[in-house]
């Protein structure tokens, strides 16, 4: 959690307790993509270090790290205070002490105590978002900046996200709801995020407003990865009408796009990027009990439609202010999500894009996972649903997001020492 909340890494929200859970106890003998074997020792963050991040490249917090000429440790780092408090680490808002007349060079580092978490046994999830952390570079991710190691703790500097998260933002509404076209915005960028990690076998696993943080352009960041599963994906390209992959040739084929009529591209059906891990499977007891799918709730074992679940209800829960299946305690929560059919507040949608989003919701949270949306070719199913028809989500980043909160200028606070 990168910014300033209440939601779920401090445990609390003003409507419910909603707190991730897990119990690992994971079946599948895919632990980690295969990209993540490419990865450097994890010993320094020197620039030769540090990835360079292309969609970062015009970030200034960024490009003042990378000018650094050594290591970074905790001395370069001014504490400000602290943003957010989760099971594995707090984080706080920082400065680097050579940019202290730069006001705007703010960033938030997550320090956990290792010799904590190790007696919790969580180790292994710290160590699963770091290395996820170190592979992504989308627009909708977080950007790491740094790590370093200070005595028993362990830190990563990243984006600090001065807009809150989407659970907060939403209770500034009226009756506590976005619009549907501010729901539709979110819930495309929310795609476009998943389908990129999706893309490099990453399942999320802990979809919700609360980890959807808002940054100071409006645009939205999806944040921890401790209970993500990683496996392989395997791209292809497909038709809609057969399903059946092309070759790889198609991905590159020069003469095909530049030399091929128009009047025989007419002709070829519309083919779809496919990128889903869906061959992952795991065991594990893990997610926020409103959000989890029947498959877990059942205590079976899961792989990727868990996230096109929580997609699902994400879009409700902004549409509609709450969960469809949220009960009095967590045991009936989960009750709920295995046998409560899905119901909407009222009978008749209020428009046809409302029956859209309802129609699209409906499709997504299929108890069956084999018969969810998205569970077989993923975000490129949901994406040509027509819920989101006339939004260019290829070029979503470039558009004026519903809300562009004025960066928060942090209060000046004396120094104070954490180790």
């Amino acid at each position: 959690m990168l910014m300033e909340s209440g939601g779920r890494d401090s445990g609390m929200s003003s409507e419910t307790q909603r707190t991730s859970m897990s119990n690992e106890s994971v079946c599948s003998s895919s632990s980690f993509s295969r990209l993540s074997f490419d990865l450097p020792p994890a010993s320094s963050s020197s620039p030769e270090s540090l990835f360079v991040k292309p969609h970062r490249s015009s970030d200034f917090a960024y490009s003042a790290i990378l000018r650094r000429k050594s290591a970074l440790t905790f001395r370069d780092f001014h504490l400000l205070r602290r943003i957010g408090a989760g099971d594995i680490g707090t984080v706080y808002l920082c400065r680097l002490r050579s940019a202290e007349q730069e006001e705007d060079l703010v960033y938030a580092m997550k320090v956990v105590d290792k010799d904590a978490v190790a007696l919790k046994k969580k180790a292994q999830r710290v160590e699963m978002e770091r290395k996820i952390l170190k592979m992504v570079d989308h627009p909708f991710l977080p950007t790491l900046y740094a790590e370093f190691e200070a005595s028993h703790f362990s830190c990563i500097v990243m984006e600090y996200c001065s807009g809150g998260d989407l659970h907060s933002l939403r209770h500034n509404h009226p009756n506590n709801r976005f619009s549907l076209s501010s729901a539709r915005f979110y819930a495309a960028e929310v795609l476009v995020a998943l389908e990129y990690l999706h893309m490099l076998g990453i399942i999320y696993r802990d979809l919700k407003p609360e980890n959807v943080l808002v940054r100071s352009d409006g645009h939205i960041m999806l944040s921890d990865f401790d209970l993500s599963l990683c496996s392989d994906a395997i791209p292809a390209v497909e038709s809609p009408a057969s399903a059946l992959p092309y070759t790889r040739t198609s991905f590159s084929c020069l003469s095909n796009r530049v030399f091929r009529s128009r009047k025989l591209q007419a002709h070829q059906p519309k083919r779809l990027f496919v990128a889903e891990p869906v061959g992952a499977r795991s065991c594990s007891f893990v997610g926020t009990h409103e959000y989890v799918s029947p498959e877990v709730a059942s205590g079976n074992s899961h792989g990727n439609a868990v996230d096109w679940w929580s997609f699902g209800i994400f879009l409700y829960e902004m549409l509609y202010a709450r969960t469809p299946f949220a009960g009095p305690s967590n045991e009936a929560t989960l009750r709920n999500i295995v046998k409560k059919p899905l119901a909407f507040p009222t009978a008749t949608p209020s428009s046809a894009l409302e029956n859209h989003a309802r129609d699209l919701i409906s499709a997504l949270l299929h108890k069956d996972p084999a018969r969810r949306l998205g569970s077989r070719r993923g975000a490129a199913d949901v994406k040509s649903h027509p819920f989101f028809a006339g939004l260019n989500l290829a070029l979503i980043r470039m558009l004026t997001p519903p809300e562009v909160p004025s960066l928060r200028r942090p209060k000046p606070t004396p120094p104070f020492h954490y180790f």
